[in-house]
């Protein structure tokens, strides 16, 4: 059975970190890249990173460049978010999704339907 679950929301002051965590099952992991999307309330989804199948290539929005590193475990087939240096205009529900390119590389700013498999998100707010 199917399963992309994100972890590791949370409430956090500004300026502070959180490590979000996005494990997954019932697909091969390691032929997928995987991306973030995250929603605020009233905005559209908005794409903030992404990692390659083996984790050799990475992208970064720009609203997030710099402070948010993305990385992956395929032992654990697991993908991480590390965000430091948190902004109350980060706050939204954060998603990862898995994309089955058929090459080596990846793209943040994916149209939703490009997506293969979704999780359920996971809440982050950034307020004092």
């Amino acid at each position: 059975q199917l399963h992309v679950v994100e972890s590791g929301g949370g409430l956090v002051q500004p300026g502070g970190s959180l490590r979000l965590s996005c494990a997954a099952s019932g697909f091969t992991f390691r032929y997928y890249a995987i991306g973030w999307v995250r929603q605020a309330p009233g905005k559209e989804r908005e794409g903030v990173s992404c990692i390659s199948r083996t984790g050799g290539s990475t992208n970064y929005a720009d609203s997030v460049k710099g402070r948010f590193t993305i990385s992956r475990d395929n032992a654990k087939n697991t993908v991480y978010l590390q965000m430091n240096s948190l902004k109350p205009e980060d706050t939204a529900i954060y998603y990862c999704a898995a994309d089955s390119v058929p090459l080596e590389g990846c793209s943040y700013d994916r149209q939703d339907y490009e997506y293969d498999y979704w999780g359920q998100g996971t809440q982050v707010t950034v307020s004092s």
